[in-house]
């Protein structure tokens, strides 16, 4: 009977692990990349905005934390980080979007707007971002 319930935890411990999705399709990891890129863009592109570097770190490692909790492994993580194609289409996605909102390389003051704008609604990208 013990050999029994102890196979059956097993396989309930092990199950979640076994069904994980690769991590560039977790949504909360991929929301929290285009967080981090999305501010990371406007302020390369807009001098009057810094970044809030404490926050970003601290966000990237609440990231990094539920990764490892959802049963994913530091290897995974490694993996996501050194990921060029998901890298890629993760920009494409952030400059397509910043762009919808005015924010191109023809026009740079609209990463400016665009920033202000995330601060002041308390966004999550606006919060890893200041205004100068």
């Amino acid at each position: 009977m013990w050999k029994t319930i102890s196979t059956l935890v097993f396989i309930a411990v092990a199950a979640p692990a076994a069904a994980l999705q690769p991590l560039h399709e977790d949504t909360r990891v991929l929301n929290g990349f285009y967080v981090i890129g999305f501010a990371d863009e406007i302020r390369k592109r807009c001098d009057t905005i810094e970044p809030r570097i404490f926050r970003a770190i601290g966000y990237l490692r609440s990231l990094e934390r539920y990764a490892l909790k959802a049963g994913y492994t530091s290897e995974d993580i490694d993996e996501l980080q050194e990921n060029k194609a998901e890298k890629k289409k993760l920009k494409a996605r952030i400059r397509a979007d910043l762009a919808k909102r005015g924010a191109t390389p023809e026009t740079p003051e609209g990463y400016c707007t665009v920033g202000r704008e995330e601060i002041a609604k308390g966004s999550a990208a606006g919060r890893l971002l200041k205004a100068r």
